[in-house]
């Protein structure tokens, strides 16, 4: 899209053929069955991080989560790190006590291990020494427990796994709530009382405003620092979202995004449930892009089962994933706009578009959102007859017509320029250090795609181009959006004249899988940027852990750093430039 050079994050690119020669008596290699990586002592956590990064060039940290290894009484933190110009992850982790976790935060070298090593405080209990501000950033400040842990057990609790036993045996109905009273699981703080209640810390958000000093003349006229709250309900931030602005005038000077409102544990239900039943459960991350959210988790499952799809489900797969971006981006796109004022004009001309493919969606799946479409070594069912005509005439005559128009509406549109450009600006530097992803990322000059860094199924296949732009504000954000639309369509067209005849599933279609005891990480770049799935088994019928690396999330980390400087209305189009979904952040 431009001549410019992308411009390259320093670093050093040291070929890592043999770590443990480099990092004597600091790390060994994870010898588990179906495990890979290294295994790091705790005390040169910080030492073997800032190494990595500085010598052997992987700057993008992309994923942090735990594992509670209950029955040895372990938990484990698990790093997956990459080189930004492209390649397989290197995969490290520590192991802590359970009864005492503490591990050294990787905030220091990583920033986008903030909301991350956070999140494994919240939900596993692990707490990270150094941390700038190791919160709460899912449940509520005071909750008691950790609910990711193995011995963790909400409300209602029946079984740690699906398939539960018969609620009705011999006839004998009841109903779950009868038989575990609520309140059995529900522990609240001492001296507990809704009313009273403010979170821990947020004693600032509720101060009234400041006191005004006024000599009389006006020379000495100040104003105190203000806290206001944008949202958790307000139409600015799409969804239960809300940012505690610190304003100083009307210049923002702060900003702490805060979620959780939507939480339900995704985490946990995927843990319970047997691998197949997860399936319809990624539809509803990002509810937007339900084909990619499926596409990431069944390659997840499919590396541990060693198993390859159909080359006709191979390229269905690319064709669904594709139409999702171009969905997805039209939504955003739309939904930007509105962010700026023009209410909802725009955003019926990109949702008109949106219907047409959605049409598509519920021909092959039945939904036309919740998809639940991919299967593990293939897909559910096989395109309907005239289904792939449809997608021909959409993708080859009306779809690049209609960018070309919203191009033509908005690009050069004084209003979206004078709004978006300069505007929430992120520097290629702290956007691979804040680990952010998808068009957050490459709007900011960095070339960075899954499809191209570690290509999947089969894009390496197909001929597009990486959609980068170089200001890494909201305009450029915008561009890279629109730029990708016509990248998937040139995708799908290549798709739909080379797709072969034959089977969608390998092997007969089954309900319940077997899946070998190890780990793997599935990873998409899904519309929102990196999507990976974490998925650990023990053999058994349901996963150990499942862990989702969610773009949303972890894009809201440069938040803070995009908006000081600007003013309240700046930081709606900032928010709305990110694109994020509540289903996917909060999980």
């Amino acid at each position: 899209m431009t001549d410019k050079e992308s411009p390259q994050v320093e670093g050093a690119t040291r070929e890592p053929d043999s770590l443990e020669q480099h990092f004597p008596g600091i790390l060994t290699p994870d010898e588990r069955e179906g495990f890979d990586g290294y295994l790091v002592a705790p005390d040169k956590l910080t030492e073997f991080a800032t190494r990595l990064r500085d010598e052997f060039g992987y700057d993008y940290l992309s994923s942090v989560t735990g594992v509670d290894y209950l029955p040895d009484e372990v938990m484990e933190v698990v790093y997956h790190a990459y080189r930004i110009e492209g390649g397989p992850a290197l995969v490290f982790k520590t192991q802590v006590p359970r009864a005492d976790p503490v591990v050294p935060s990787l905030v220091g070298v990583w920033p986008g291990a903030d909301f991350q090593e956070r999140e494994a405080w919240d939900l596993l209990g692990i707490r990270f020494t150094g941390h700038p501000n190791l919160r709460r950033i899912l449940m509520w400040e005071g909750f008691e427990g950790h609910p990711l842990r193995k011995d963790w057990h909400e409300a209602y609790f029946e079984e740690d796994a699906k398939p539960f036993a018969n609620r009705w045996p011999e006839g004998d109905v009841y109903r779950i709530e009868d038989k575990i009273p609520f309140g059995k699981n529900v522990q609240y703080p001492s001296e507990f009382t809704p009313e009273g209640w403010i979170p821990e810390g947020d004693e600032g958000l509720y101060a009234g405003l400041g006191q005004i000093s006024n000599d009389g003349d006006g020379s000495s006229l100040k104003t105190d620092q203000l806290v206001v709250n944008l949202g958790p309900q307000h139409p600015s931030t799409h969804g239960v979202f809300r940012m505690v602005v610190t304003l100083d005038g009307e210049t923002v000077t702060d900003l702490k995004p805060v979620m959780g409102y939507l939480h339900r544990n995704h985490e946990k239900i995927g843990e319970r449930n047997t691998y197949i039943m997860n399936m319809p459960y990624t539809d509803r991350l990002d509810y937007l892009s339900s084909m990619s959210n499926n596409f990431g988790y069944a390659l997840a499952v499919e590396k541990l089962m060693d198993i390859q799809p159909p080359e006709r489900a191979e390229y269905i797969r690319v064709i669904m994933a594709e139409l999702t971006r171009i969905v997805s981006h039209l939504w955003a796109i739309g939904f930007l706009l509105n962010d700026l004022g023009a209410f909802f004009t725009p955003a019926l001309y990109a949702i008109n578009e949106r219907e047409l493919i959605l049409d598509v969606f519920e021909a092959v799946s039945g939904s036309r959102m919740m998809c639940n479409y991919f299967r593990f070594g293939g897909l559910a069912r096989d395109l309907p007859p005239g289904t792939l005509q449809t997608i021909r005439e959409l993708i080859f005559e009306r779809l690049p017509r209609r960018v070309d128009e919203l191009d033509i509406y908005l690009t050069e549109n004084e209003i979206v320029r004078s709004r978006c450009i300069g505007v929430g600006v992120l520097s290629p530097e702290k956007a691979v250090a804040f680990s952010a992803a998808g068009p957050v990322l490459r709007a900011s000059g960095i070339p960075y795609d899954v499809r191209r860094a570690e290509p999947y199924g089969i894009y390496d296949r197909f001929d597009f181009e990486v959609a980068v732009r170089y200001g890494g504000d909201v305009y450029d954000r915008y561009l890279v959006r629109l730029q990708e639309i016509r990248e998937s369509i040139r995708i799908v067209q290549q798709a739909v004249d080379d797709i072969p005849e034959g089977e969608i599933q390998t092997g007969k279609p089954i309900f319940q899988v077997r899946v070998p005891a190890g780990e793997a990480y599935g990873r998409v770049e899904n519309p929102k940027g990196e999507l990976g799935f974490y998925v650990v088994s023990n053999g058994k019928p349901n996963p150990w852990r499942y862990h989702i690396r969610a773009p949303s999330f972890i894009n809201l980390t440069a938040l803070a750093e995009m908006c000081k400087g600007h003013k309240v209305a700046d930081v709606v189009a900032i928010l709305g430039s990110i694109d994020i979904i509540l289903g996917e952040v909060d999980r």
